[in-house]
This record gives structure tokens, sequence and C-alpha cells, in this order.
């Protein structure tokens, strides 16, 4: 039996997510099977303003594949979107949730392999009463109510050049000493690993963790949280057989020499890891959340709202999210 095809969300029908899903197949790439969720009616009224000749097929997951060579398979809404093309609408966050939900059930049903999620806007889903804080907690809540499996999302941005997962996230620079937790870095380290292990193919995972202060706090000169809390929890992995190195600098971490001694890099707050691999593959980096029980990637930018319904979106990190996706789904049914 043949593999189920990948999912892949509309995200907020106001921005660049149906324009470059609708782009990416009209440029006929090599891509993996994949089905569309998404308001059919606004897939075409897009494809008419960008003046792209596809057809749309809507269909059921399972029939996917049968449509894929000639149209783009689409599994229908319920709820329909008026997706204006850069006016969001708190009206259209019923449309964007439904979409999401229903692509974790879909795996959960075997129906897909993996999901690919284009880019939401958190302001407009809250404006619609929203109440979780963002695409990835949103998903881990899924995960729970529809696998029976508590999760603890990481986020990792992956590129060919560099892999990076900061242990916080959306908080302020002042917050983040006091947001550090041995444990949580324990945490963080184990399903980071066991990620690249299960979904990457890599046998003995190689974890650099950036120090939180300059030079690594310096032996304690410049900050003592990397002595106190970064440095144990890598000597705690190390003793559970993980290979892990750090407290290291993080301004000597990111050169191209440097990065050949680890398989990613964890740092302590978003800026520190996230400037370096946006400077190397800004275009071309994926949003991967390991910690699910299953498969989710996205591209590694926002919904654009200026470039919806142009023609200017680019197409590079939602394809390149959908062949990351197809490469984790093929090794890790190959490890069952």
């Amino acid at each position: 039996m043949s593999p189920a095809p990948l999912c892949v969300t509309q995200g907020d029908p106001s921005g660049i997510g149906p324009d470059i899903a609708l782009t990416l197949f009209a440029r006929g790439a090599r891509l993996p099977p994949f089905f569309l969720i998404a308001d059919p009616d606004l897939l075409r009224r897009r494809a008419a303003r960008l003046g792209l000749d596809l057809a749309i097929a809507e269909c059921a997951p399972e029939q996917a594949k049968d449509f894929f060579e000639a149209a783009l398979p689409v599994v229908p809404l319920r709820h329909r979107a008026r997706g204006t093309p850069g006016q969001p609408d708190p009206a259209d966050a019923t449309a964007t949730i439904e979409a999401i939900s229903r692509a974790v059930d879909f795996l959960r049903e075997g129906r897909a392999r993996a999901m690919v999620t284009n880019p939401i806007a958190k302001s407009v889903l809250y404006a619609a009463g929203f109440s979780h804080p963002g695409h990835t907690e949103f998903l881990g809540e899924l995960a729970a109510q529809k696998f029976g499996e508590a999760a603890r999302p990481v986020m990792m941005i992956w590129s060919r050049e560099l892999a990076v997962v900061p242990a916080t996230i959306h908080i302020p620079l002042s917050a983040v000493p006091g947001a550090l937790r041995e444990d949580d870095l324990v945490e963080i380290g184990r399903i980071v690993a066991t990620a690249l292990a299960r979904d990457f193919g890599i046998s003995t995972p190689r974890l650099a963790f950036c120090g939180l202060n300059p030079h690594a706090g310096e032996d304690g000169a410049m900050g003592r949280e990397d002595l106190a809390i970064v440095a144990p929890a890598v000597a705690r992995l190390v003793a559970e057989g993980f290979c892990a190195t750090g407290p290291l600098p993080a301004d000597t971490l990111f050169h191209a020499e440097a990065r050949q001694a680890y398989d990613v890099a964890i740092g302590m707050y978003h800026d520190q890891v996230l400037i370096p691999v946006k400077t190397l593959a800004f275009d071309t980096g994926v949003n991967v959340t390991l910690g699910l029980p299953f498969i989710r990637t996205s591209p590694d930018h926002g919904t654009a709202f200026s470039l919806a319904g142009t023609g200017r979106a680019r197409t590079s990190s939602l394809a390149e999210a959908i062949f990351l996706a197809d490469r984790m789904a093929v090794a890790r049914a190959q490890g069952q």
C-alpha cells in the first residue's frame, strides 16, 4: 500500500498562504503528493488574481494521489473564507482554525502522514476569541485531545546550512535569565535528540548548547547562569548517553567550520539562534515542531499581508517545508 499523502493547511486566507501553495503547484515542481485543506472558492479567486492556470480537484484525502498529477487536490473546509488579500478579517478565523484541527484529525486517522501549515496571524485569531498563545501551543493541545498524549512542543528552525532550537521563545530578553531551568534544558535536549535520531536519520545527534552570557559567562565573571543552569543540564544529558556540549560562546558557534561540529545549536533565547539561521537561510528555513506525536513543518515566515495577491511572494520556504515533511515521514516509517 502506498503511503498516505501530506496535508497542507491554507493559513490565514488574507495572507500569502494560498498564494504560495497555488504558485508552487502551478510551477510544476516535483513535489511529494499532498492535498490542501482550504476553501476551494477562495483558491479559485486567488488563482485568477495571480493569473495562474491550474485545475482544482475537490476530493477526500485518500483521493489526492489520483488527482495530483493533473490538478491540485483540495479537501474543502466546511467554513468559507472571504480572504481579501492584505485585509485580515477575524471573521475568517473559524476557517483558519478548522484547517489546523482537521489536519490533526487526518493524521490521527492515518489519512495523512505529515502536516505542513501555512502562516497564520495570531492577532487576527485573538480578535476572534482564540485563547492559545500561538500555532504551536494549539497543536500541542490538539495532540493531547486527539492522540491522548501529553505533548511538549519544541520549535526547531531547520535549514540545509544550520538547525537551531531556542530554549525560550517569545518572551522579553529581560525575562530570559529567570525563565531558564535546568530541568527544561534537559527535557528539550532529550526531545531534540530523539527527533533527530528518529526523523532525520542521525544515529548520534550532536547537541551544542549556547551560553546565555558573553563568552558563556567567563567562568562566572559575566554572570553565573551558565555555571549554575546550562552546564549542569549538559552534564545530565551526557550522563544519560546523549552527545551534548556546552555552554559554548555563541559568538564563535555559527561560522562554517564551527557548524561542522554539531547537528543542532540550542540557544538560550530567541534571537541568539534565529539571527544566524535567518542570515544563512532567510528564504529556505523551515519551522519544525518537535515533541508532537505527529510531524509538523511550516514555512519560516509570516503571513506577509502586504504581498498577498501580488504574485511576489516567494515559494522556497514552503517547498522546503514540504520536502522536509516528506523526508521526516519516510524516516519515521522506516524506523517503525
